[in-house]
C-alpha cells in the first residue's frame, strides 16, 4: 500500500501548503480533512457499512468515510471514499452538504446523496466487512445502541437533524 498523503489546514480550515503522512502525529495547530457520504434511497433507507475486523473500531457500523488526499476537494474525497469502500459511484456535484464537525485534529464534512432503488454494492474487504440498507429509524436505533463506531456518536449529535431532514426530503420527492 502506498503512503497516504493529506493536505494540512490551519485551525480556520485554510490550506497551509504543508502535507502530512497518514499514521504520523499531526503537528500542533494543524488539522486535516475527513469526509463521509451518506447514501439514501427514496424509500428512506440509508446505506451503512461495517468496518473491517482489523481496522480501528472493528466491525462497528458507519457511513462510508475517510480522509481527503492531498489536492482533493472535500466533495471529491467523499465521492472517492464512497466508491472505494462500497462501490457506489456518485459525482461530487451530486453530494449535498449536511454539515461540518470540528474534531481535535480534523474538520469532518458529511455529505448525502439520493439513489433510486437498489445500487450495486461492491465492498473493499480491506475497509468494509459488510454493508446493508437500513430504515432511518433503524439507523437511529443502531446509534443509540452503540453499534456505530465511537466517533460517529458525537458526529451524529450534530448531524442528525440535517441528515433526518435530507432523508425526509428524499422520501417525499
Amino acid at each position: 500500500m502506498t503512503e497516504e498523503i493529506w493536505d494540512l489546514l490551519d485551525v480556520d480550515a485554510n490550506p497551509t501548503g504543508e502535507t502530512h503522512v497518514r499514521d504520523t502525529p499531526i503537528p500542533e495547530g494543524r488539522m486535516h480533512l475527513v469526509v463521509a457520504a451518506a447514501v439514501v434511497r427514496r424509500d428512506g433507507r440509508i446505506l451503512v457499512a461495517q468496518r473491517a475486523a482489523d481496522k480501528t473500531f472493528p466491525l462497528a457500523w458507519e457511513i462510508s468515510a475517510g480522509s481527503a488526499l492531498a489536492g482533493e476537494t472535500s466533495r471529491a474525497a467523499a465521492s472517492r471514499e464512497l466508491y472505494e469502500e462500497v462501490g457506489v459511484r456518485c459525482e461530487p456535484s451530486d453530494l449535498t452538504p449536511i454539515g461540518r464537525v470540528i474534531e481535535p485534529t480534523a474538520f469532518f464534512d458529511l455529505y448525502a446523496t439520493v439513489v433510486d432503488g437498489d445500487v450495486d454494492i461492491v465492498l473493499d474487504p480491506d475497509e468494509v466487512a459488510d454493508a446493508r440498507w437500513v430504515p432511518f429509524d433503524e439507523f437511529d436505533r443502531m446509534t443509540a445502541a452503540g453499534e456505530l463506531a465511537d466517533p460517529w456518536i458525537h458526529r451524529l449529535q450534530q448531524f442528525r437533524p440535517a441528515l433526518g431532514e435530507f432523508v425526509a426530503t428524499a422520501v417525499g420527492s
